[in-house]
């Protein structure tokens, strides 16, 4: 039987006068980069960006011209048939400024929208989601923005919970930021959710950033964890083992990967990732089994699923690691 490929999701970034570069500039440039990814995989495309606005060019917070914006597509369906994000980004001062035509226009475009998870979402980056709170899609949501805008989002949507101190919040079917590189954060995020983590690793390994998620969450997942170096052969070894943890891996199988000895490649993973390489294959090969279990494997399944060679070696690794409950009985999917 043929898998059918999970459908393209289109991307507006919505382009307004004024509108921060860096706000909209990172975001699409890390869906370019995972389909450049996904694509070297063999894999299709999942992000169509289009860049829209009231009108058909915009000078930007930096005071370039964006020019070839296509208009607000209309009427933009609460199921369209291409499942579809529209991406609201911040400018500059201390408040947002509603009294022009252009963002008059925009607010009533946005007013029209009817948010459906899966289908029909809400991305905003740093005051983007003052905008939103205007045109009435915040009520009785939880969101969160740039610190400078925390209380004028409260006073303009008095009903939605505004989260302070956090790099993005998550209440679908909308999406806050908290502004700038958070932007990126948010992104990488949801193409982890959407195309893997190491899709979403390999694309913040381009971006030259940190992996991160967001403060509410206690740690970063395994597979994002000891990335944060920018030693290219380290991480084709990582590629390699985080895509394939079931192969049998060796500390000479991965040192061929990166083109060093087994004792070069020992010394790249300590000094550069602070862990031995057979102690990050298990760690990653835990995390695939705990992903298993998640899924309804029981332990024998996700224990062959993951690469580990018995039940027993599981569970070493699950005590070894310090994870809480068992693998029979997990309590949650990540450390203490």
């Amino acid at each position: 039987m043929t898998t059918m490929a999970a459908p393209p999701l289109r991307i507006l970034f919505v382009l307004q006068p004024g509108s921060l570069l860096l706000d909209w500039a990172g975001p699409a440039e890390a869906l370019r980069l995972a389909n450049q990814c996904l694509q070297a995989q063999g894999r299709e495309a999942r992000f169509a960006r289009q860049f829209i606005g009231t009108q058909p060019e915009a000078a930007t917070s930096v005071g370039c011209m964006i020019s070839g914006l296509q208009p607000l597509p209309t009427p933009l369906l609460a199921s369209p048939a291409t499942p579809t994000w529209v991406v609201l980004v911040g400018q500059p001062g201390q408040t947002i400024d509603v009294n022009n035509a252009p963002t008059q226009a925009l607010l009533h475009w946005l007013r029209g929208l009817r948010l459906v998870p899966d289908q029909l979402e809400l991305v905003t980056i740093c005051a983007g989601s003052v905008l939103a709170a205007h045109a009435g899609l915040l009520a009785g949501r939880r969101v969160t923005t740039h610190h400078h805008h925390l209380e004028e989002l409260q006073a303009v949507e008095p009903s939605c919970q505004v989260i302070a101190n956090r790099v993005f919040v998550e209440d679908a079917p909308v999406y806050s930021s908290a502004g700038v590189t958070t932007g990126v954060d948010l992104m990488l995020h949801r193409i982890s959710g959407l195309c893997g983590e190491v899709v979403a690793a390999q694309v913040a390994q381009t971006m030259v950033v940190a992996m991160r998620r967001g403060p509410q969450d206690p740690e970063l997942s395994p597979f994002l964890s000891y990335r944060n170096h920018l030693h290219p052969a380290l991480h084709r070894v990582q590629d390699a083992v985080s895509s394939q943890p079931a192969q049998d891996w060796t500390v000479p199988a991965m040192a061929n990967i990166a083109h060093a000895s087994p004792r070069h490649l020992t010394r790249l993973f300590l000094e550069n990732a602070g862990i031995a390489p057979l102690q990050y294959l298990r760690r990653i090969r835990l995390a695939a089994a705990q992903a298993a279990l998640q899924s309804g494997s029981n332990v024998t399944q996700a224990a062959e699923m993951a690469g580990f060679s018995s039940d027993t070696q599981l569970r070493r690794a699950w005590h070894q690691f310090d994870m809480t409950g068992t693998p029979s009985k997990p309590e949650t999917l990540s450390n203490k």
